[in-house]
C-alpha cells in the first residue's frame, strides 16, 4: 500500500497532479492522474483554453464532474465533452489536440471540474495509427446497490462492462457512497489505486485523505466505506505494461529517440494541424 500526495501545478488552470509520482511512475497503464478545477472562466476570456499541442505514445482521457469543454483534434475532430461522458484519443505515432472552455460555460459562470488521465501504450502500438471516441454517459454502465453508484468508465467491475476500447486491460470507475454506504472489493491480479475526489471514506478501515491515491493490495479484498459523510472517489488501474516508458513533455515512449523526433518535429511544426485552429503552444527548451 502507498499513499501519493497531491502536487499543484498551473497548466491554464489549476491542477492537482497525482501521476507521476516519486518512486512510482504507473497503476496499471495509468501513467498520468491530473484532478482539474474547480474554476470558473471569465465570460469573452482565454483563461482555460489549451491551445494546440502534441501527444505521442499514450491515450488521453477526459471525464467531467462539471462544466464542458470543447475538444478538436488534427484528425478534424469536434467533441463537446460534458459531465459523465469520456473522451479517450488514442496518440500512436502523433496527433495534436485542443481543448477549450465553451462560452456558454463561461458566461454562465459554471465552474469547470474533472479527471485528466493518460494511458501509456503497449510497445508494440505506441507507433499505431491515432484514433478518437467519444462515448456519452448514458452508454457507461452503471452499478448499483443501497447507498452506492458506481459508473464503470472503462474496463468491468461488478458484474457490468465498459464500451470504451483501451489497448490494453484497465479500470476505471466512478464511485459514489452515500454516508453509511460501503462497497467490497475482490482481490485482483491487476493493479489498482483509488483517488479520493470528496469526503473522508475508508478502504479496510484505512483512512483516505481527501485528494489523495492510495493503491490496494491485489492480494486482499478491500471495503470502501463513506462513514459519516458521503464520498466520491475514483477506482483505476488494470494490468502493468511491462517495460519502461520515458516522459518528456506531453510525449511518452519506451525509445528516447522517438521522444527526440517528435520533439524537433513539433519544433519544426511537422506534425499535422487542428482544422480551425491558428495558435499551438510552443515546446518547452
Amino acid at each position: 500500500m502507498e499513499l501519493l500526495k497531491p502536487h499543484a501545478r498551473d497548466i491554464g488552470f489549476p491542477v492537482r497532479r497525482l501521476l507521476p509520482a516519486a518512486g512510482r511512475q504507473r497503476i496499471g497503464p495509468f501513467i498520468f492522474f491530473d484532478h482539474m478545477g474547480p474554476s470558473a472562466f471569465e465570460a469573452g476570456g482565454r483563461n482555460g483554453d489549451v491551445r494546440p499541442h502534441p501527444h505521442i505514445g499514450l491515450a488521453t482521457v477526459t471525464y467531467l464532474f462539471s462544466g464542458a469543454m470543447d475538444h478538436r483534434d488534427s484528425l478534424g475532430t469536434v467533441q463537446r465533452i460534458e459531465p459523465g461522458a469520456i473522451n479517450l484519443m488514442t496518440a500512436g505515432h502523433g496527433i495534436v489536440h485542443s481543448e477549450r472552455v465553451p462560452e456558454d460555460v463561461r458566461r454562465d459562470g459554471i465552474e469547470v471540474e474533472g479527471i485528466q488521465t493518460w494511458l501509456a501504450l503497449p510497445e508494440d502500438k505506441e507507433n499505431g495509427e491515432p484514433a478518437f471516441s467519444h462515448h456519452p454517459q448514458d452508454s457507461l454502465p452503471l452499478y448499483q446497490s443501497r447507498g452506492v453508484r458506481a459508473r464503470v468508465l472503462i474496463g468491468g467491475a461488478f458484474g457490468v462492462q465498459s464500451p470504451v476500447p483501451t489497448a490494453s486491460p484497465a479500470l476505471y470507475v466512478d464511485i459514489q457512497l452515500d454516508a453509511g454506504g460501503s462497497l467490497p472489493l475482490p482481490p485482483s491480479d491487476q493493479e489498482r489505486a483509488v483517488y479520493v475526489v470528496s469526503g473522508s471514506p475508508t478502504a479496510g478501515d484505512e483512512p483516505l485523505p481527501l485528494h489523495h491515491v492510495m493503491t490496494l493490495d491485489g492480494q486482499r479484498s478491500w471495503l470502501l466505506e463513506a462513514l459519516e459523510e458521503p464520498a466520491r472517489l475514483m477506482l483505476f488501474g488494470g494490468a502493468a505494461l511491462p517495460g519502461r516508458r520515458y516522459i518528456n513533455w506531453n510525449f511518452v515512449s519506451s525509445d528516447k529517440k522517438r521522444i527526440e523526433k517528435a520533439r524537433d518535429d513539433w519544433r519544426h511544426q511537422r506534425f499535422p494541424g487542428v482544422p480551425g485552429e491558428t495558435e499551438w503552444i510552443p515546446l518547452p527548451e
